[in-house]
């Protein structure tokens, strides 16, 4: 009876200090938002100069919020449509057209096939003068999406430049959907091919809808390819594990400081394919729900990973509504996958002297286990079974892009050329490339190589232990032999240019389709997936752990991240 006692003594002690830190907690947010609304107030009232309000408490408030992490924010009234369509739908009402700002100047980048700018005409390369009697120039992104946007039905009308001559289109708006599965299909060799860009609403039926289609054809296997796939919608990530995994499978678990938001999603409906081989495509820009499915499937030795190590993001978030129809979005849990790590990269809660978010050290990483005991570590992302480099692109090509040569180039080549053949098989050929190099020569190309900056190092630090004087000759000498190498890159880069220049031109005909099977013929990863498929014991000893076979390891220290 005594211990009884004392055992209600305690838990009335415990109800105690939990109720008093609430009003604790409750006393400290109401003091401090009404320092915050009369300091607000005051200088509203007394600044020396008139003061935009919603701007500097919008100031305030996205200042407040960047201190915590990169996907805590704030979405006021006027931004709730594009926060609807980059996280929640992949519907909107418009023409079907992307865009890009050159030198000032509004021009067509690509059109959407079967929608009205493709029914109306438009073409890669001509250039938007004005919107519905709006003059482009001047305008920014936003401004020239808002006008472009609109509801279904409601025309647009377009003056574009095209050949040096104006021409006006009306063009009717529809809804635009952009599919979460961009491409799905037979690929040879018999292997089945899904590429996913996004999770948000119906994804999980497209990838159904398609892995459907594909077993059909009685395939030797499937790739996921969740390659530059940032994520969505968490429940559509465990819908898609689910068409690979049993039913009551427990696929990721999200814990929060808030017990509500501790919450095990399981498996919920039976598979669409428990046997059929897998392959998941993953690289450093594979974010949050590419990580769960990654993770998830891995974990479950039910696919062989192949690629990069993904981003590592392993935090969730979800919405809350606020006055005035704003709301915002906050980091409420972690997520752990059926092993029960976290594949969390940055430490947001402990930021060096400068507010930056460090990676966790590696001393941190915890080991796990898959279902057939293969070792995964937490931390960092999710490592592949199968690692294959990335491809880097030389100094001179990212200097091509951004300068927008390949864009201008693949113009004049749909102009001067009627049709492709194919979009699997078209190559630039050497005649395309040498007209290519020579529409260079009046075009600055300047660019800072890798070992132009470790020379320029190289020179601040001679200077500040005085020894230039002795280096200079020397520094000088290697400078102009940089310079005359530069000048031959255009051949020594040839290689990964005419990919870039090849993406660019077959999309003038064939759209996005196109350019997707245009790029397997030079696909790494893929084709280290067919390889697989081919060799299923390889494959299946990869997911036992067995031999020379198990390639997870304990990753090493990196240098560099993609943040």
């Amino acid at each position: 009876m005594k211990k009884f006692k004392y055992g209600i003594l305690a838990t009335g002690l415990g109800l105690a200090a939990i109720s008093f830190s609430f009003r604790e907690d409750l006393f400290l947010v109401s003091k401090n938002l009404d320092i915050f609304a009369t300091l607000y107030k005051e200088i509203n009232i007394n600044y020396v100069d008139d003061t935009n309000a919603p701007q500097l408490m919008r100031v305030g408030i996205d200042a407040m919020l960047e201190s915590l992490d990169p996907y805590t924010e704030y979405v006021p009234e006027s931004e709730i449509e594009d926060y609807k369509l980059k996280y929640v739908s992949t519907q909107y009402g418009g023409i079907g057209a992307a865009t890009v700002l050159i030198d000032g100047k509004l021009y067509i980048n690509e059109v959407s096939e079967g929608y009205p700018a493709y029914k109306g005409d438009l073409k890669a390369g001509d250039e938007v003068i004005v919107i519905s009697g709006v003059a482009v120039k001047g305008k920014d992104r936003n401004q020239i999406s808002q006008l472009l946007r609109g509801p279904k039905g409601t025309p647009v009308d377009l003056l574009v430049i095209r050949d040096s001559k104006e021409i006006a289109k009306k063009i009717v708006r529809e809804e635009i959907r952009q599919p979460n599965v961009s491409y799905s299909g037979m690929l040879d060799g018999g292997m089945g091919y899904i590429k996913l860009d996004k999770f948000l609403e119906n994804s999980a039926q497209e990838v159904k809808d398609a892995l459907l289609n594909i077993n059909k054809e009685n395939p030797k296997g499937v790739v996921l390819d969740l390659r530059n796939n940032g994520g969505g919608i968490l429940q559509e990530a465990v819908k898609i594990v689910n068409l690979f995994v049993a039913k009551d499978q427990l696929i990721v678990t999200q814990k929060g400081k808030n017990v509500e938001k501790t919450i095990a999603y399981r498996t919920l409906f039976e598979p669409v394919s428990t046997s059929l081989p897998v392959v998941v495509l993953v690289n450093a820009n594979s974010a949050s729900a590419s990580e769960i499915v990654a993770g998830a499937l891995q974990d479950l030795d039910r696919a062989v990973v192949v690629g990069q190590r993904s981003y590592g993001k392993g935090l969730v978030q979800q919405t809350f509504n606020l006055p005035y129809n704003s709301l915002v979005k906050v980091t409420v849990a972690k997520y752990y996958t059926p092993s029960g790590r976290c594949i969390q990269k940055l430490d947001y809660a402990h930021k060096d002297a400068n507010g930056v978010a460090e990676r966790f050290a590696d001393s941190s990483m915890v080991m796990y286990q898959t279902k057939a005991q293969r070792n995964v570590y937490s931390g960092n992302g999710v490592y592949p079974d199968v690692v294959v480099p990335a491809a880097k692109l030389s100094p001179i090509t990212i200097t091509m892009a951004n300068k927008n040569l390949f864009f201008n180039f693949a113009n004049q080549y749909r102009k001067n050329n009627v049709k492709l053949a194919s979009a699997k098989t078209f190559q630039v050929s050497d005649a395309d490339y040498t007209a290519f190099i020579n529409t260079l020569a009046d075009k600055d190309l300047t660019y800072q190589s890798r070992t132009e900056r470790l020379l320029a190092d190289l020179r601040s630090e001679a200077e500040k232990e005085n020894k230039s004087a002795e280096v200079k000759a020397d520094l000088e000498n290697l400078k102009y032999k940089l310079t005359v190498a530069k000048k031959v890159d255009v051949i020594a880069h040839k290689d990964e240019i005419k990919k870039i220049l090849e993406t660019q031109i077959v999309s003038r005909y064939f759209y996005e389709k196109g350019r997707i099977e245009q790029s397997f013929q030079y696909d790494k990863e893929l084709a280290a997936a067919k390889a697989l498929f081919v060799n299923q014991p390889q494959m299946l000893a990869i997911l036992k752990g067995d031999g020379n076979y198990k390639v997870i390891g304990k990753p090493v220290k990196e240098t560099s991240s993609v943040d």
